[in-house]
């Protein structure tokens, strides 16, 4: 179920959703399966962009959407059968993931974009083992979809004009 109280701004969430469900990620990185792992790349996409938009400085990430994409969630959390206290409990816990992986995706002091790879084993756990082979595909992806997205512009990013392919 999407939020309506704003339908346009649905574009950049539905695309982080398609990400998150890339077959790469299940076949080739053995990723669990499940709402965790895909919330987390959602996090992990969606940091990636406002990453993007914080070094261009050109314009501020509208707060419409950013509100938007965390209501989307928060009515995923209510349809897999989770209470209002519930819903409460593990929004804060998924705001505080959303935001580990905010600040500490990129490695600091670099000349280009690297990623921390602490970060991304402490939030996606794969069913072979975290072996070199496996970090190295998926650092791989995320330094290509951030070079990718760097080079589109920001409407082509808000409107979740995103083709990705890996």
């Amino acid at each position: 179920m999407l939020s309506f109280y704003d339908k346009h701004n649905n574009k950049l969430y539905t695309k982080l959703v398609e990400l998150s469900r890339n077959i790469f990620f299940y076949k080739d990185l053995l990723l669990k399966d499940n709402f965790e792992t895909r919330i987390n790349l959602i996090f992990i996409h969606f940091s990636i962009i406002l990453i993007i938009f914080k070094k261009r400085k050109k314009i501020k990430f509208p707060q419409k959407i950013y509100d938007n994409i965390f209501q989307n969630i928060e009515y995923h959390v209510r349809e897999l059968g989770y209470g209002d206290v519930a819903v409460n409990k593990k929004m804060k816990t998924l705001n505080k993931i959303f935001y580990n992986i905010l600040l500490k995706i990129e490695e600091k002091n670099q000349k280009k974009f690297l990623v921390n790879v602490d970060v991304i084993l402490d939030h996606l756990s794969n069913s072979a083992g975290r072996n070199n082979e496996y970090i190295e595909k998926l650092t791989d992806y995320i330094e290509k979809f951030y070079n990718f997205c760097f080079e589109l512009s920001d409407e082509s990013m808000l409107e979740g004009q995103i083709n990705f392919k890996i």
